[in-house]
């Protein structure tokens, strides 16, 4: 199977890292889902689920299983997200796509939450407790 890249629109970017299990955030033992719609995402257990947002990649999360619901495929995942980035921007996109870069291209991005956002030279989220 193989890696998959995803994007969170940035209307829902502040909701989506409220979801929980982000990289950095305790493990809280609860699992969460991707929805998207097409075909079944070429994915399973163990693979990379990575999220792109605002122009960027953002990190990745470990697959722990794909199922298909009444609202589409849902890429399943639960804690150890790890924050990442490339070295060039990410137009966003419906769907899903399997990772094209080389591994070896990812660092590792501590401002991955604000970076690129309205919200950077703050630090924080508006409605956050937690800053970044």
């Amino acid at each position: 199977m193989g890696d998959l890249v995803v994007t969170v629109p940035k209307t829902i970017w502040r909701e989506w890292l409220e979801e929980g299990d982000c990289a950095g955030d305790p493990y809280t033992g609860e699992e969460w889902g991707f929805y998207i719609g097409g075909g079944r995402p070429r994915a399973s257990r163990g693979d990379r689920l990575y999220i792109v947002a605002w122009g960027m990649l953002r990190g990745y999360a470990p697959v722990t299983r794909v199922v298909r619901t009444p609202r589409g495929w849902c890429i399943c995942r639960e804690g150890e997200a790890v924050a990442c980035t490339i070295g060039t921007s990410v137009q966003g996109f419906r769907g899903w796509r399997e990772r094209w870069w080389p591994l070896n291209a990812e660092t590792p991005f501590p401002g991955w939450r604000t970076v690129g956002t309205p919200w950077h030279k703050q630090g924080v989220l508006p409605g956050l407790e937690v800053a970044f």
